[in-house]
């Protein structure tokens, strides 16, 4: 009997904001699959589950997404994830896929399940939804995000600045993601059309390391990737 691939939300970085299903589902598999950085150096979704095992209870494995825009390959090393899932499906075991925020919104899990249904459709695929680091900030910062008829965008930021100015123009809350790229540029938008007050910018939300920044200070910062921005107006 073939495994179960689990897509499980473990919460934007407090260990404390995963579901109890999540929770449970983490504790009945015996593989947990994880984003691993190249480098050795632990996950952030690998430090959130942490707290959750002694050392050697689970089968950990540990996934190497690389960050390049290079196809071929993007599409090789994707393959290989895939396989290196599919070997402990066929074993008969549930792999819990674990990612940060939800597995449905901007997750790496996206990419996997749709590949895995692609190849291997006879594997039962199940999600598990997470808290998202957007519902962890509006939390953390006291902005609501949507109230009555008001409009609301999660937007990844880029380096475009006039589809940056029309998306707060057009929306009463954008919550951009993926910001610390392009936060110069973000910046300048928000000046010219004075909102710079009412942006707020977060970086690993809710987690042991979180920081909320004075957007006021941040020209010229090199941020973290895990860094989002909120412009309520």
């Amino acid at each position: 009997m073939v495994g179960t691939l689990f897509g499980l939300g473990i919460g934007p970085g407090d260990p404390e904001l995963i579901t109890v299903k999540a929770f449970r589902k983490l504790k009945e598999s015996p593989v947990i699959a994880y984003p691993k950085k190249q480098k050795g150096s632990k996950s952030y979704a690998q430090r959130i589950i942490d707290v959750y095992f002694l050392p050697n209870e689970k089968e950990l494995l540990g996934l190497v997404f690389p960050m390049t825009k290079d196809q071929n390959l993007l599409g090789r090393k994707w393959s290989e994830t895939v396989e290196k899932v599919w070997e402990k499906l066929q074993e008969g075991k549930d792999v819990a896929f674990v990612t940060e925020g939800d597995p449905l919104l901007y997750s790496t899990f996206i990419h996997m399940m749709r590949l895995m249904q692609e190849r291997h459709p006879e594997v039962p695929i199940e999600v598990v939804p997470g808290i998202s680091s957007i519902n962890g900030a509006a939390s953390r910062l006291g902005i609501p995000l949507a109230d009555g008829d008001e409009h609301v965008a999660i937007v990844p930021a880029r380096d475009d600045y006039e589809t940056m100015k029309k998306v707060i123009e057009d929306n009463d809350c954008v919550i951009f993601i993926k910001v610390a790229k392009v936060i110069d540029l973000m910046l300048k938008v928000l000046r010219e059309l004075d909102l710079l007050h009412k942006a707020s910018v977060i970086t690993k939300v809710t987690s042991d390391e979180e920081i909320i920044w004075r957007v006021e200070e941040l020209d010229g910062a090199e941020l973290e990737y895990l860094t989002l921005m909120v412009v309520r107006k």
